[in-house]
């Protein structure tokens, strides 16, 4: 079975046809060159269907989508949906770190708990012997907020993230161990799972 994975990112369209293919054997995962949706929703689970669906549309073909972040419990879990762009207009990676670690600066150690978080959509569009579906999946990695970056192997709060059974940030993992622990690769594993028992 193939899938159209919502996103012009390469590099995330090898890391889910690989981790896919190894858990489920004949599904492939195929890069898109449609149009880029708005992200509208206020969910991951929404904006993570908003892009499946586009790509089902525009392609005709079963569509994955998938939107993460990562949230932090004092926080009420934001930044969420807004983690690429938490320092407003214009937000780069270093930017939002430096801007998460000031609102937390304050905050004790026992109250940094976080995770990231990853929702992945799944629109298979209908065909003459079978109706549309949709499901979606989530993949959590627990953790907490460090009080300051270290490491140079990941991107976005990886450096300041330290995941649950570890005293070094996820930036400071080597990328196949950062990889087999994701929340995304947790929630790739999730939907081969669900896809398997289909």
């Amino acid at each position: 079975m193939r899938f159209v994975l919502a996103t012009h990112n390469t590099h995330k369209v090898a890391e889910f046809d690989q981790i896919l293919a190894s858990a489920l054997p004949g599904v492939s995962v195929l890069g898109y060159d449609g149009p880029e949706p708005v992200e509208s929703g206020v969910s991951f689970v929404e904006n993570a269907f908003i892009k499946a669906r586009v790509a089902a549309e525009h392609t005709g073909l079963p569509s994955l989508a998938d939107d993460s972040g990562l949230c932090v419990n004092v926080l009420s879990g934001m930044p969420g949906i807004f983690s690429s762009r938490w320092s407003g207009e214009g937000a780069t990676d270093s930017r939002n770190v430096e801007l998460l670690l000031a609102q937390l600066a304050d905050v004790p150690d026992e109250y940094r708990a976080a995770q990231f978080r990853c929702v992945i959509a799944v629109v298979i569009p209908a065909t003459a012997s079978s109706p549309a579906r949709e499901l979606s999946v989530e993949g959590v990695w627990p953790g907490h907020i460090a009080r300051a970056p270290e490491g140079t192997n990941g991107f976005g709060y990886d450096p300041i993230f330290v995941p649950e059974g570890f005293d070094v940030s996820a930036a400071s993992l080597n990328p196949e161990e950062k990889n087999d622990l994701s929340h995304r690769a947790r929630a790739i594993r999730e939907l081969a799972k669900v896809l398997a028992d289909d």
